[in-house]
This record gives structure tokens, sequence and C-alpha cells, in this order.
């Protein structure tokens, strides 16, 4: 069986469980808690497994995979169906941009080990951090709101969510948790309330996970 390693509130971790249910692959999750003893992630016993120190990590058999897209990669070409991706390749290329944009563009900003060195090492108060989380989300999101303004379908796989859809739900969940404004994101909404009520993003989600705080 395959084993995720996992914080419930890590929108990373968070993408990895939505891919998971929508491929209907069964799991064992081992969270690991990003905050206690300094940071479990931290940990003699997890750094040997993960020398990122970051989650997720999936381990399958003997492979290790971290980095959640890296694992969202893995997980649809060793189990095709159904796929997180489109067949056509510009329509596959269009949805990895807007996948990366968020993965490597909006969140590393207001991931937690940035936010503690601001809050921390820097002094910054949390008044003004806070204003930084909102300033890069809600400048990420519009940006990718953009970029969905061209599906033909309501879902980046027509009527069905995949890649996509995993980095957006997550994203959304933080952006709601900082208070951003999300009224120039239509669309995104409009996506995001097509996919909560469905079953794989239902299980996925950080109030349901066994380490909910």
């Amino acid at each position: 069986m395959l084993t995720l390693y996992s914080y419930w509130r890590s929108s990373a971790a968070y993408r990895v469980r939505i891919a998971l249910g929508l491929k209907g692959l069964a799991y064992r999750q081992v969270p690991v808690h990003l905050v206690k003893d300094g940071g479990q992630q931290h940990a003699a016993d997890y750094k040997a497994l993960n020398p990122q120190e970051l989650v997720p990590l999936l381990v399958d058999g003997d492979a290790r995979i971290a980095q959640s897209l890296a694992i969202l990669e893995y997980l649809d070409e060793t189990h095709p169906q159904p796929s997180l991706l489109p067949r056509d390749a510009l329509q596959r290329a269009q949805v990895r941009a807007l996948a990366l944009h968020i993965a490597c563009d909006i969140h590393p900003l207001n991931n937690l080990r940035v936010l503690q060195y601001l809050s921390g090492p820097l002094g910054v108060a949390d008044d003004a951090k806070n204003a930084w989380i909102r300033h890069w989300v809600e400048t990420g999101l519009h940006a990718v709101e953009q970029g969905v303004a061209a599906w033909t379908g309501p879902l980046s796989l027509g009527e069905r969510p995949g890649y996509f859809e995993a980095c957006l739900v997550p994203q959304l969940y933080n952006a709601r948790r900082f208070g951003c404004d999300l009224s120039g994101c239509p669309r995104l909404l409009a996506i995001a309330a097509r996919c909560e009520p469905l079953e794989a993003f239902q299980q996925a989600a950080p109030e349901v996970q066994p380490d909910a705080q």
C-alpha cells in the first residue's frame, strides 16, 4: 500500500490527498507535524526519509517521491486511469502552467517556513506579514483567473477535475484562511464550488485528517 507522509494543513500534501482520491487509490497516512517539537519534519528519522525536510512524501515500496507535483506526475504515470491531465499536448502544457503558477509562484510565498522566517529572524509584525500573504496570493490568483478564461468546459478535464483542481482548491483554502479578497476570481470560485462537494475533495479536506487540530 502507498504511504503518504502528510500534515493536515499543508496545501502541498492536500494536493496529493486530492489526487489519490481522484485516482481511487488506497493509502496509509503518516502525520508529520510541522510545528510541534520544533517541526517534526526536521527530526532525524524523517530527514533520513526526505532530506528536503518537507511534506508531502509518498512511499511506494522502495520508492520515495518528494514534491507534490512530482508525486502527481508519478501517480498519473503509474496509475494512468483516470487521468489527471488532458490528452492534448497543448492543453496539458496549459494545465501544467497554471498548476505551476500556483505551486511555484503563489504557494512558496505563504509557506509556513517562509512565514516563520518573516516573523522570526526578520521581526516582521503580524499585520505586515498578513498583508504580505494577501498581496501575493491575490496577485497570483488574479493571473490564474485570467488563465482559465479560455477554457471551453467548466473544469480542466471538461466535466472532470484533475491536476489543476488538485492545486487550486488547497490554495483557495489558504486564501480564505488568510482573509484574501477573492471577488476578482469568479471563475476560480466556480471551479472550486464544483469540486469541493466531490468525495475526493471532501476526504482530502484538512479538517477531516487524522492529525487535524
